[in-house]
């Protein structure tokens, strides 16, 4: 991924905001290449050293220092900005578990995925690959929590247990109806299931934001107050971008499938069923995974006039001008 800086000499004539993405997040394209970035998943293989270099370099230079004294150029403090974000967390420092970082989703979801689209008939098959998938899910959601008002443990245990449950009573449930229907109806069953249990799961890890409002900011990041109609507004946007991020594969690699049984081209290789799917669920999430996260501005504005009446008085009596106030979507 080119930074695209031509920056050759250790000069430091500017600080930097790294707090920022490098990229304009007021555009699409802008939002698609920071997500890119994020989830690239050879971030994976990045050596202790590499990353223990990363973290050397934007700790320092948040503390002051300048890229003549780190000895880098902008190009690569960029580079150690991104390195550094795809292994420790925002909040505490502390480095990541391997399989809960956004790096990780491509490579974990696409084995994942190609498994549940492949065993999918029988109960034993649905209620295995669907505990996995949701065991993965309440894995980067602990991973990811928030350090400064953390999800309860018991919070992520039972969004876990009911996600499982849903999705398992869905594939389940839609396998028994569907039992007589063409063979692409089944195979689509597993997208039904995922769908689901993003709608169960999402909006209960974020219960705490809909009794009490999601943060909402000033411009310049000072907090004003809460809002629980800006908090209904994230969790769906994050609820379909999710959905939509799981359909190109889900969708198009049963398709292909079932393309490929009716005119019998697997006949005598069966085995290269999971591969294949398996394939082709990496192939569409590479490209699903960061366009999708990009699909919704991550600091959204909304007007003052659009909050609820009560919150909108609180806000304007601390600031009677204010016209546009903003609020952190999440992932």
């Amino acid at each position: 991924m080119s930074w695209n800086k031509n920056v050759n000499a250790f000069t430091d004539e500017r600080r930097i905001d790294i707090e920022k993405p490098y990229w304009d997040q007021s555009t699409y394209k802008g939002r698609a290449l920071h997500f890119l970035t994020v989830t690239n998943p050879l971030n994976l293989f990045l050596s202790a050293k590499e990353l223990e270099h990363a973290r050397d370099v934007v700790t320092k230079y948040r503390k002051g220092d300048g890229l003549a004294q780190l000895k880098v150029t902008e190009d690569e403090l960029w580079k150690c900005k991104y390195r550094y974000d795809s292994a420790y967390h925002p909040d505490t420092g502390e480095k990541m578990l391997l399989i809960g970082r956004m790096s990780a989703q491509v490579p974990m979801n696409m084995m994942i995925t190609g498994c549940m689209l492949t065993f999918y008939k029988t109960t034993g098959h649905v209620v295995t690959w669907q505990w996995v998938n949701q065991s993965f899910n309440a894995i980067v959601n602990y991973t990811n929590r928030s350090g400064s008002s953390p999800i309860p443990k018991n919070t992520i245990l039972m969004s876990y247990a009911i996600a499982t449950g849903g999705a398992v009573v869905t594939a389940l449930g839609l396998n028994r109806l569907f039992r007589n229907a063409p063979p692409l109806v089944g195979r689509l069953v597993p997208f039904a299931a995922v769908a689901a249990a993003n709608c169960v799961n999402i909006p209960f890890m974020r219960m705490s934001e809909l009794q009490n409002g999601i943060e909402l900011q000033t411009e310049d990041g000072t907090k004003i107050g809460n809002s629980r109609y800006a908090a209904k507004k994230a969790i769906l946007a994050v609820t379909l971008s999710r959905i939509l991020m799981s359909a190109p594969s889900m969708i198009l690699a049963p398709v292909v499938m079932n393309f490929m049984d009716r005119r019998r081209l697997l006949r005598n290789a069966r085995w290269a069923v999971v591969p294949i799917q398996v394939l082709i669920c990496g192939i569409c999430l590479t490209f699903a995974t960061p366009l999708c996260c990009a699909l919704f501005v991550q600091r959204v504005p909304i007007s003052v006039d659009d909050l609820e009446p009560d919150v909108r008085e609180r806000v304007l009596s601390k600031n009677p001008n204010l016209r546009t106030v903003y609020y952190n979507k999440g992932l």
